[in-house]
C-alpha cells in the first residue's frame, strides 16, 4: 500500500467525522455556514428534521420548510456571541434562521432590540430585513432535536462547528452569552480545547453568572455570561422576564464594546 492509499478518505456529509474534518478547515464564516447546512452526521436528527419539514404544523402548512441544519446568524466581526440549545422544529427548522419563527426567538429578539443589537424587535422569516449589530447567534446543535433534547453523542458530534465558529470570531470576540444549562455545559469543553483557562472547579451555570476568562496568546479576555433560556416555559412562568434578559444582554454589550446604535469603540 503506497502513501496515497493510506490516507483516510474525506468523510461524506452523512459520516460522523464530517463536522470534525470540515470545521477546522474553514477559512471564514460563510464557508462554515455552507458546510453546516449540508451536514447529515446524526441520523436521528436528520430523520426528525426532515419528517417535521414534510408533516408540518397546521398553522404553517403553506410554508416550504427549511428542514436542514440551521447555521449561525450575525455579522462576522461580532464582539458578542449568543449560544442557545438547538433550532426549534417549527422555528429555525422552518425558517432557516437561528431563533426565528418561534416564541423563544420572539422573546430573544425583543430583548436584543431593546439593547440596540437588533434592527427590529421581531424575527419572522429569513428575508424580513432583520440585521444584528455586533452580535452573532448560534447553538451547540444545529439540527432540531425531538422533544428539544439532543443526545450527548449528537452534541459532541456537532461540537466542532461551534468550536470553529468561535475560533473564526475570536479576533474580536469579547463576550459569550449562554442561554440555559445545556449550552453552558456544551460550551465549556470548547473553550478549554481552545486554550482558555477555566476556573477550578468549573464555573456553574446560573442566571446572571459572569466569569472572566483571562487572555491567552496575546488575545483578549473573554466574558462568559449566563441567562436562563427564553423557552416558553421559562417566560410564561416568570422564571425569566424581559428585564432579566435585557440586563444580561446589556452587560454583554458593555463588555463587548457595543454602545447605542452608531457607536463604535474603535478609534
Amino acid at each position: 500500500m503506497d502513501e496515497a492509499e493510506a490516507v483516510d478518505p474525506e468523510p461524506r456529509p452523512d459520516d460522523r467525522g464530517f463536522p470534525a474534518y470540515q470545521a477546522s478547515r474553514c477559512g471564514g464564516l460563510a464557508e462554515l455556514d455552507t458546510l453546516v447546512t449540508g451536514c447529515r452526521a446524526c441520523p436521528r436528527l436528520v430523520a426528525w428534521r426532515e419528517e417535521v419539514a414534510q408533516v408540518k404544523r397546521a398553522a404553517f402548512r403553506d410554508w416550504d420548510y427549511w428542514g436542514r441544519p440551521v447555521p449561525g446568524f450575525g455579522p462576522p466581526d461580532a464582539t458578542v456571541a449568543v449560544v442557545g440549545l438547538a433550532p426549534a422544529a417549527h422555528g429555525g427548522n422552518r425558517t432557516g434562521r437561528m431563533f426565528t419563527g418561534d416564541p423563544t426567538g420572539d422573546f430573544l429578539f425583543e430583548a436584543l432590540h431593546a439593547v440596540g443589537l437588533a434592527s427590529q424587535p421581531t424575527s419572522v422569516h429569513a428575508e424580513d430585513g432583520l440585521t444584528l449589530r455586533g452580535v452573532r447567534l448560534t447553538s451547540p446543535v444545529h439540527c432540531a432535536p425531538p422533544a428539544n433534547r439532543p443526545t450527548p453523542l449528537e452534541r459532541d458530534t456537532c461540537r466542532p462547528w461551534l468550536a470553529a465558529e468561535l475560533e473564526l470570531l475570536s479576533p474580536g470576540l469579547r463576550a459569550v452569552v449562554v442561554l440555559g444549562g445545556f449550552g453552558w455545559q456544551a460550551l465549556l469543553p470548547v473553550l478549554a480545547d481552545a486554550g482558555r483557562h477555566l476556573p477550578r472547579p468549573r464555573p456553574v451555570f446560573g442566571h446572571g453568572a459572569h466569569v472572566v476568562l483571562p487572555a491567552t496568546d496575546g488575545g483578549r479576555e473573554l466574558h462568559l455570561l449566563g441567562s436562563y433560556h427564553p423557552s416558553r416555559r421559562n417566560t410564561s412562568t416568570g422564571r425569566l422576564t424581559m428585564p432579566m434578559l435585557v440586563d444580561v444582554l446589556r452587560e454583554a454589550a458593555a463588555v463587548g464594546g457595543l454602545g447605542p446604535p452608531g457607536y463604535s469603540s474603535r478609534p
